[in-house]
């Protein structure tokens, strides 16, 4: 690629985070701590670069090829840079079932650009996905570390437009819904109970 830099280095604090890391691991099994320490690099950087590879498999005396192997093997780690927003489209069937059409084309509309894309600010990034694992709260994305759920293509607009004004909006479900919960609250057990009768 022809943004790759050709030289990175962890900075002090995020050493000091990867230390810790391989510091959980026995003594010969270092190289477990590989996923970790891609997450890292890529939080300090904002992508998976050829040159963190380089520097994750020389301070775990690994083959640079293996630690590529698990970064393009995984969609979790970006692979080019991505803007400031990772805006994370799951398309995958239970969001698909209930949406996730509405939800991406309102994305698309709201940031101007297509899947695979970037604003031209470098603000946003528009990606799809496959299942992120929040199936009942379908359909949803995910921004950064944040999940959206239960959108439309409203709240979806709504949330973008948000963190275009610099705000950040409610993550979790866009709902009248607590966390996984039916919508409209319980609807067994709602009452607690104790042995001989009601509490």
């Amino acid at each position: 690629m022809s943004n790759e830099p050709t030289s990175f280095a962890f900075t002090d604090d995020t050493m000091a985070k990867a230390r810790a890391v391989i510091a959980k691991y026995p003594d010969g099994r270092q190289q477990s701590a590989v996923m970790p320490l891609l997450d890292l690099a890529q939080r300090q950087e904002g992508w998976v670069s050829r040159a963190a590879m380089e520097y994750i498999a020389e301070m775990l005396s690994m083959a640079p090829i293996r630690v590529e192997e698990v970064a393009t093997f995984y969609t979790m780690y970006n692979r080019q840079p991505v803007g400031k927003f990772h805006v994370q489209v799951c398309t995958n069937l239970p969001c698909w079932l209930r949406g996730s059409d509405d939800v991406a084309a309102s994305a698309k509309a709201a940031l101007g650009v297509e899947f695979g894309d970037s604003t031209g600010d470098g603000l946003f990034t528009l990606s799809e996905v496959e299942c992120l694992g929040a199936c009942v709260n379908a359909p949803m994305m995910q921004i950064n570390d944040d999940y959206y759920e239960d959108l439309t293509a409203d709240s979806t607009k709504a949330v973008l437009e948000a963190l275009k004004r610099g705000e950040t909006p409610k993550a979790g479900p866009q709902v009248d819904r607590q966390f996984s919960c039916p919508v409209g609250g319980p609807t067994t057990l709602t009452e607690l109970t104790f042995e001989g009768g009601k509490a």
